[in-house]
């Protein structure tokens, strides 16, 4: 299974891609490292933003998205124009997108940790947060519910 992690900052989509094929791990070459949305005020601007990110998953058969969840109110809260971007990602055709809460991503890397230590993936220092999403993410395809329920109720690393 490939997915995609996205972080989203700003006006600017990190992502990572990594795929699971019985129990190991790659990460796949891309042309991109993020996306930016160049005007998000208009709806051509949120169109094209949209068409990058459907492209970039036809064109490496990514299977799933999955976009770290971000508060939505308070002090650490995001910004409108990344919700312009989560929702245009949320509405593309065709792809499953999901949403991943921090502190489940956290009960789950608790539970399962990265095999590899980051520094040893060749991705930059920034899509460290989009590629422990993915992983997450593929954690999550590989358990069965009664394991899920089982992380969930442990919670998050402290």
């Amino acid at each position: 299974m490939r997915v995609c992690g996205i972080e989203i900052k700003g006006k600017e989509a990190v992502i990572c891609l990594l795929e699971s094929n019985k129990g190991l791990y790659d990460i796949p070459d891309c042309r991109v490292r993020s996306l930016v949305i160049k005007d998000p005020d208009t709806s051509q601007g949120v169109k094209d933003f949209q068409f990058a990110v459907a492209k970039l998953a036809e064109d490496y058969r990514v299977e799933k998205i999955v976009i770290r969840e971000r508060q939505k109110k308070g002090k650490f809260a995001g910004g409108a124009e990344g919700f312009k971007m989560e929702a245009a990602i949320q509405l593309i055709e065709g792809i499953d997108v999901a949403l991943m809460n921090p502190s489940h991503s956290k009960a789950l890397l608790k539970a399962k940790p990265l095999p590899v230590r980051f520094e040893d993936t060749g991705l930059k220092i920034f899509q460290e947060t989009a590629f422990v999403t993915a992983y997450v993410a593929l954690v999550e395809a590989s358990l069965k519910p009664s394991e899920l329920a089982s992380i969930a109720k442990q919670g998050p690393a402290e």
